[in-house]
Parts: structure tokens; sequence; C-alpha cells
């Protein structure tokens, strides 16, 4: 396509567990403020209806494919003249995803399941099975959220094929309440950490070769981790999301971005849609970058046991919720 230059919005949001009405309210506001300010293309977080903690509220905030956020952001989106994106939990069949949708003008809903749940996210949603490429007005559009963009199979099936990013995360830290010993041993890793999901917008934009719009989450929060498999019992598990909503341009520039620190809110910039050059090669590893031992660790402890529940429990009850809110 042409080039065509945008005004982009990324939301930082400090959503709720489980209160899909107050998370919306804060969502309508923030989109209104993006608006007033000339934006058209805005991006929410990764699961912007709940934040996703081990709590039975959170399975109470899965919704039907039909719901009151689609309804929301369809027509500020159509009001508005402006597209705006995000993830949530979503019953479709059988099973539960973790749903990025894009929001048109024109009515039009374009959708993309990430593709593996993240740690304890698994206890939640199950895979999707799609290329994340959303043919719109705007032009081409990649979907992918938190840690599909530091995985290698997200920008093969994205490369040459995009001409923006719309992204979001839900990306958390090490805990902070499992004692002085381990704070100490585990300083580098948490820094690295926040270093990975700070960056990996920027590496995305460089592999692809075109603009990112990230939103983010903020906030403290506590939940459990570390459980054994077959069980949910295991560690508290208190930390805080890494924040930094960022937009960044197609030769990996940082335009706007917002520290965790600086709470709720949002950035805005002026993006050219389109590639700025080649996609860069990439091998075959998993992921793009290099993970600690102890990231990798989690990834598969906490995979084993959240898996094992999903199957046992979280997916007839995230079923149940949303059968529940299609007959109120």
């Amino acid at each position: 396509m042409s080039a065509k230059q945008v005004k982009a919005a990324a939301i930082q949001l400090e959503a709720k567990a489980g209160d899909v009405a107050a998370n919306l309210e804060l969502v309508e506001a923030w989109c209104r403020s993006a608006i007033s300010q000339g934006a058209t293309l805005i991006a929410l977080p990764e699961f912007f209806t709940s934040r996703i903690v081990f709590d039975e509220s959170v399975f109470e905030s899965v919704l039907p494919v039909d719901n009151e956020a689609v309804d929301l952001l369809r027509a500020l989106a159509q009001q508005y003249a402006c597209s705006i994106g995000g993830s949530m939990l979503i019953a479709d069949g059988d099973d539960i995803y973790n749903r990025y949708h894009l929001f048109e003008p024109s009515g039009d809903v374009h959708t993309h399941d990430k593709d593996l749940p993240t740690m304890w996210e698994n206890a939640f949603y199950a895979p999707g099975n799609d290329d994340g490429c959303l043919h719109t007005e705007l032009g081409k559009v990649g979907a992918a959220v938190c840690w599909e963009l530091i995985r290698t199979q997200t920008v093969k099936r994205l490369s040459d094929k995009v001409d923006v990013m719309m992204t979001g995360s839900h990306w958390w830290t090490l805990p902070d309440n499992w004692g002085a010993l381990f704070t100490k041993l585990t300083a580098a890793t948490r820094q690295y950490n926040r270093y990975l999901c700070e960056n990996a917008p920027v590496e995305l934009s460089r592999l692809l070769r075109v603009p990112v719009v990230h939103a983010n989450h903020c906030g403290h929060f506590e939940t459990v981790s570390t459980c054994l498999p077959g069980t949910i019992r295991g560690l508290r598990f208190r930390s805080e999301f890494v924040g930094c909503a960022q937009i960044v341009d197609g030769d990996g520039k940082v335009l706007a971005s917002r520290a965790a620190a600086e709470g709720e809110g949002l950035v805005l910039a002026n993006i050219e849609l389109g590639k700025r050059g080649a996609p860069q090669p990439l091998g075959d590893c998993f992921w793009i970058p290099s993970l600690p031992w102890l990231l990798k660790l989690s990834w598969v402890q906490d995979r084993a046991w959240s898996r094992s529940y999903y199957r046992r429990e979280g997916r007839q009850l995230g079923l149940a919720s949303a059968a529940q809110r299609l007959n109120r």
C-alpha cells in the first residue's frame, strides 16, 4: 500500500480482576481521551476486560462472542471513524480463547486468537491457530499479544505480510514476596524481564520493518503460582505489571512511551504505515531473545499445572460464565 500517516494511541490500563463493567468504563474513558486528541488508531492491552490472576472472578469475566465489550468498541469505532484493538477472553464453541479484536469505522470486526497461553494463563484459555494478519481499510494489520512478540513463529507468519502491528501485553515481573534471598538472587533476572517487555515492540518492529502500537497493564496484584500439576496448591505470588505502553516506528525508534510508575494513561504519536525495508531473517530458535533459566522454568512449570486445571475445571467455569451472560 502507499505510505499513509495516522495518529496512533497506546493505552496503559490498571484493570480490575473480574469486573468487566468497571474495566469497560475505564476503557471507554481512555478511548474517548485518545479520540479527543486526534487518534484514529487505538491500542488497548491484552485482557482489557479483566487482568488475569488465579481468582474465580476472572473465570466469570469470560464473555460470549457477542458481548458488551464488542458492542462498546464497535460503536466507538463507528461513531468516531477510528480503529480500536485489544484482547479479551471469549468462549467460542467448546473452548475459550484469548481473542484480539480490531474494530473498524465500517463496523467490521477482525480477530486473532493468541497462539500459546503464557504460564498460568493456560488455566483460562486454549491455544489459537491463525496467522494474525487482518485485512482492513487501513491495510494489512498484524495482531499479536504479550509473549507472541518474542517468539520466532510470530515473525515468520507475519513477515512481509503486514503494514503495521497492533499489539498489547499483560506482562508481569517476578514476585516480591518470596523472601530477601530470592529477591537478591533473582535481581538480574528481574531487571532482564523488564527489559524484555520494554524492548519486545522495538525488536518486533526491527524484524518486521513496520510500526508497532503497543498497549500494556500497570499496577500491583496477587495470585497463586508454581502449583503442583493437578492441584491449585502453590505459592502466593505478589507482583506488578511491567507497563511501558509505547509506539514504535518502522525503524525501531520509540516515538512515545509510558513507564509503569506513571500509572494509567496513554501515549500518542504519528506513524507512517507500511514496510520500511526488507524484513530481517530469523533462525530456527523458538524464542527471539535469550531467556534466563528461571523464565524458561516458569514457562514449563506453570504451563503444566495450569493446563491441567483448564482441562479439569477452568474451561467449564469460563464456558458457564459466558452462557450465563447470554441468558441475562
